[in-house]
C-alpha cells in the first residue's frame, strides 16, 4: 500500500537537496532545476515617476479605441496599454478643443522669456556705477579722518536724503 522512504533519502524523481536548500521550488511549480529568477528590484523610489504621454501616442491610442465595436474591446485596450477610461475621457476633450495638436511641440513648465539687450546694457550700467560709488565713499571716509587728525571742522552738509 504506502511505500516507507527513510528521512535521510529524498523521494523518488527529486533531486538531493543540501541542508541549506528548501524544497518550496517544487511544490509551488517554480524551477526545481537549481536556477533561481531574478528577483525584483525592492528599491522604492521616494517619489514616484509619474507617467507621460506624448500627443502622438495619446491621438493613436484614441484612433484605435474608436474603433473598437465590439464588447469588450475597448476593456482589453485599455488593459493591454494600462489606461484609465478616464484618461480617454479628458484626452477626447483635449482632441475636441485642439489641444493635442497644440502640444506636440510644447513643452512644460514656464516659458523662457526672451531677454531685452537694453536690460543687460542697464545692469551692466549699474555695477559700473556701484563701483564708482564705492570708491567715492571710500575717498570721502578718508578725507573725513585726515580733517579728524588736522584738526580742520568740517560744515555739516545739507543733504536731501538720509543715510
Amino acid at each position: 500500500m504506502f511505500q516507507r522512504v527513510p528521512v535521510d533519502q529524498p523521494p523518488a524523481g527529486e533531486p538531493e537537496r543540501r541542508g541549506d536548500e528548501r524544497s518550496e521550488a517544487a511544490r509551488s511549480g517554480g524551477s526545481s532545476t537549481g536556477e533561481r529568477a531574478v528577483d525584483p528590484d525592492p528599491e522604492v523610489l521616494a517619489k514616484p515617476q509619474r507617467r507621460r504621454f506624448s500627443a502622438e501616442y495619446r491621438l493613436r491610442i484614441l484612433k484605435q479605441t474608436d474603433a473598437c465595436t465590439k464588447p469588450g474591446e475597448l476593456g482589453a485596450l485599455l488593459r493591454r496599454e494600462g489606461l484609465y477610461s478616464s484618461l480617454l475621457t479628458n484626452w477626447r476633450r483635449q482632441r475636441d478643443h485642439g489641444a493635442l495638436r497644440e502640444m506636440r511641440g510644447r513643452r512644460r513648465g514656464p516659458k523662457p522669456r526672451p531677454v531685452d539687450p537694453r536690460v543687460k546694457q542697464l545692469e551692466a550700467e549699474n555695477r559700473r556705477l556701484q563701483r564708482k560709488l564705492q570708491r567715492a565713499e571710500t575717498i570721502i571716509t578718508l578725507q573725513k579722518k585726515v580733517a579728524e587728525i588736522l584738526g580742520i571742522p568740517l560744515n555739516p552738509l545739507d543733504t536731501d536724503e538720509s543715510d
